[in-house]
C-alpha cells in the first residue's frame, strides 16, 4: 500500500500522525510526507520521507490575521490589542494594519502560493499514485489530491479541536485560492471530509460530524537527549510547566506569563520543572529556586512522575499530558487552545483560566488544588486508560488496508 501524507507548516498539527506513519512503515507500507521546506528536517529525524514542495501562508501570520478579524469583529476578548498581522509588532489601533492596502499588494501573492501548493499535492499524487490519502485539518492539499486522483482521504486531528465547530472556533480553513473548482471539483465544504481520524477519549470528544475512527493517542514531540533524573520518582509532588514555543510571537508580549507562573508555584513545595524555549527562558532572568530548566525538552520525556502540568492549552501538551493521566491547569490565549481547556474542564481533569485574568494568585490557588484534590486525579487516571484502550496504530493500518482493497 502506498500512502501519502500532506502536512501543514506547524509541527504539532501533524505531530500525532508521526507514530501512524512509524506503524505504516513498520508493517511494510511505502510512506512519503508532503510538506512545507521548514518541516523537512523535523520529518526527517522523525523517521520519515519528506517530499517538501508545499507552500502558503505561515502559519503565526495566519494566525495573527485571524486576531485581527477577531478584534475587528467585536470577538477579540482581551484588553490589548492583538499583534500586526504581517509584523507582529504592537498595535496602538486597529488602523495601524491596512487591511485595503494587504489585499491589494500582499494576499494575491499567498493565493498564488496556496495554489502552487495545491497543485504540487495533485502532480505528486498523479505521478506517484498513493492508495490513501492522510491529512492534518489546516492541510486540505491532501484532499484535494485524493479526490482528484480518486483514493479514500483522512483528516487526522491534532486534538480536541474538531472539523465541524462553530464558524468562529473553525479550525479547518476555507479553500481561499479557489483549487477545489480549479481542478474540476465543486468548492470545498465540510461535507467534503468522509473520515476523521480521532485520537481524544470520550469525555473530550470533538465536534464531528462525518465518519470517526478512533485511535490511541501516542505521544511524540520530537527527540533529544534526556537527562537520567527524569527516570527516578521525584522526592516532593512534582509540576511540569510547558510553554509554548510560539506564543509570544502569535499572541504579544502581554502572553509571556512564565514569571507569573514560577512565582505563583515556587511557595507551594513542589518540585517546578520548566520547559521553554532558549528566548523565553532567556527572558525570566532569575529563576526561582527549586525550578528544574530545560530548554525544549520533549514533555513526554518528564510527564510519568508529574502531579500537575501547566501549559497554554496547545494540542501537543494536552493530550500527551491526557496519555499519562496527569491534571491540568491551561491558561488560554487564543480561540483553538480556549476550545482544548473548554473540554479538559469538562472532563473535570483540569482548572482554565483565561490569560488576561490569570495572575500568581489565581493560578497558585489553580494549581493547590491539582494536586490537593484526588479527583483530579482519578479523572485523569480514567481517561489514560481510555486511551490506552482505543484501537492503536497498527489496528489503524488494519482499517486503512481494508479501506483500500474495498
Amino acid at each position: 500500500m502506498r500512502v501519502l501524507f500532506t502536512v501543514s507548516s506547524w509541527a504539532t498539527h501533524y505531530a500525532a500522525m508521526v507514530p501512524l506513519g512509524w506503524a505504516l512503515q513498520a508493517a511494510g507500507h511505502e510512506l512519503r510526507v508532503l510538506c512545507p521546506p521548514g518541516q523537512a528536517e523535523p520529518l526527517t529525524r522523525a523517521g520519515l520521507l519528506p517530499i517538501p514542495v508545499l507552500d502558503g501562508m505561515d502559519i503565526v501570520v495566519a494566525n495573527r490575521m485571524e486576531y485581527y478579524h477577531e478584534a475587528v469583529e467585536g470577538r477579540w476578548r482581551y484588553p490589548w490589542l492583538p499583534l500586526h498581522p504581517l509584523t507582529g509588532a504592537e498595535m496602538g489601533s486597529l488602523d495601524d494594519f491596512d487591511l485595503a492596502a494587504y489585499r491589494r499588494d500582499v494576499e494575491p501573492d499567498l493565493l498564488a502560493r496556496t495554489a502552487r501548493s495545491f497543485d504540487a499535492a495533485v502532480d505528486v499524487a498523479r505521478r506517484w499514485r498513493p492508495d490513501v490519502v492522510l491529512h492534518d485539518p489546516t492541510s486540505l492539499e491532501g484532499l484535494l489530491a485524493a479526490r482528484v486522483t480518486g483514493v479514500p482521504a483522512l483528516l487526522h486531528l491534532w486534538g480536541p479541536v474538531g472539523t465541524h465547530e462553530p464558524p468562529h472556533r473553525r479550525s479547518v480553513p476555507h479553500d481561499a485560492s479557489g483549487s477545489f473548482p480549479r481542478h474540476g471539483l465543486p468548492e470545498f465544504g465540510l461535507d467534503d471530509l468522509e473520515y476523521v481520524i480521532d485520537p481524544c477519549p470520550d469525555a473530550m470528544a470533538p465536534a464531528v460530524d462525518t465518519k470517526r475512527v478512533p485511535v490511541r493517542f501516542v505521544p511524540y514531540n520530537g527527540s533529544a537527549p534526556v537527562p537520567d533524573w527524569v527516570l527516578d520518582p521525584p522526592e516532593r509532588r512534582r509540576v511540569c510547566v510547558s510553554w509554548s514555543t510560539a506564543l509570544s510571537t502569535m499572541s504579544g508580549p502581554n502572553s509571556y506569563l512564565l514569571p507569573d507562573i514560577l512565582e505563583a508555584v515556587s511557595g507551594l513545595g513542589l518540585e517546578v520543572i520548566l520547559t521553554a524555549t532558549a528566548e523565553d527562558i532567556a527572558a525570566l532572568g532569575t529563576v526561582p529556586p527549586g525550578v528544574r530548566v530545560l530548554e525544549r525538552v520533549p514533555v513526554r520525556l518528564l510527564m510519568e512522575h508529574c502531579d500537575a502540568v501547566v501549559h497554554h492549552g496547545g494540542s501537543g501538551t494536552t493530550m500527551t499530558a491526557l496519555a499519562y493521566g496527569v491534571p491540568h491547569l491551561a491558561i488560554t490565549f487564543t480561540t483553538e487552545t480556549t476550545v482544548t481547556a473548554e473540554r479538559l474542564t469538562a472532563a473535570g481533569v483540569g482548572v482554565h483560566l483565561q490569560g488576561d485574568l490569570a495572575d500568581p494568585a489565581s493560578i497558585r490557588e489553580a494549581v493547590r488544588s491539582l494536586v490537593s484534590d484526588p479527583a483530579y486525579r482519578d479523572r485523569a487516571a480514567r481517561l489514560r486508560d481510555e486511551i490506552r484502550s482505543r484501537p492503536t496504530t497498527s489496528d489503524l493500518v488494519a482499517h486503512l488496508e481494508e479501506l483500500t482493497a474495498a
